[in-house]
């Protein structure tokens, strides 16, 4: 009796082949492969200096690479960043790059406007529009009620999640969160895995880079762990958190449970 069929796994939604970034004689970057498929959790951690903010730039466009960039089918490796924002790949920033003279509502729709003339005209006569979609990263994130303040007038946490939510808008498929957790306290810490799991529960596909252990461990669904530029390991996290070479090169001890 022949074995039933089983269904192919489904093809990941973002994947990362070869990729390698050199500054000068420095690898940043060495031939790093790296998947997440729709709504997955995979984190990214390394020591400092390791390469991961490079890996996150030259994903987005921000830094020259070699190797292949593929969302959903559709290759985007030598595209500007602002051609892989449109087709669904956002990310953070570490530093929040947050505009303290627009209310939280026009940080997240700014992200999106449109440049050429509808640009010009909006920063005419009174800033972004906002859209369904902008709304719906404020709603996901819980910060409808802060949507008309400024960003200095919040906590570190909220700030933060105003960076997320403008990474969330124009119907972003995946999203890299740099260092998102940086700052706050556990309290706040737990809460942000809330949110990067809402944000898992659309279909998005989520990396999550952080020095937070405790969080990565907890929400990831897959954790790769990036030493000189190279991943030297790559499992689920019960699995990468036992393993020599990383707790060598990186934990130096097994986080808290």
């Amino acid at each position: 009796m022949s074995e039933p069929e089983t269904a192919p796994a489904p093809a990941p939604l973002l994947e990362v082949r070869g990729l390698t970034v050199r500054y000068g004689g420095v690898v940043a970057n060495d031939d790093v492969d790296l998947t997440i498929g729709s709504g997955e959790i995979v984190g990214l951690i390394g020591p400092n200096g390791a390469g991961k903010t490079s890996l996150v730039d030259a994903v987005t466009g921000f830094t020259p690479a070699t190797g292949e960039v593929v969302l959903d089918g559709r290759r985007l490796d030598g595209k500007p960043s602002h051609h892989r924002r449109r087709a669904g790949l956002a990310r953070t920033w570490q530093a929040g790059e947050l505009f303290d003279d627009l209310t939280v509502a026009e940080n997240v729709a700014v992200t999106t406007q449109s440049r050429g003339w509808r640009g010009f005209v909006a920063d005419l006569f009174g800033g972004a529009p906002r859209s369904g979609a902008d709304d719906a990263a404020l709603t996901l994130l819980g910060l409808e009620d802060d949507a008309a303040r400024r960003p200095d007038s919040l906590s570190l946490g909220r700030q933060k999640l105003v960076g997320v939510a403008r990474a969330l808008a124009g119907d972003s498929r995946v999203v890299l969160l740099d260092e998102p957790a940086a700052g706050l306290d556990t309290d706040e810490s737990e809460a942000f895995g809330d949110v990067v799991r809402a944000m898992a529960g659309t279909g998005r596909g989520v990396l999550l880079i952080d020095h937070d252990m405790n969080l990565v461990l907890t929400v990831c669904d897959r954790v790769y762990v990036l030493d000189f530029g190279r991943i030297i390991a790559v499992g689920h996290p019960d699995v990468v958190r036992h393993d020599p070479a990383v707790v060598t090169a990186y934990l130096g001890e097994e986080p808290a449970a």
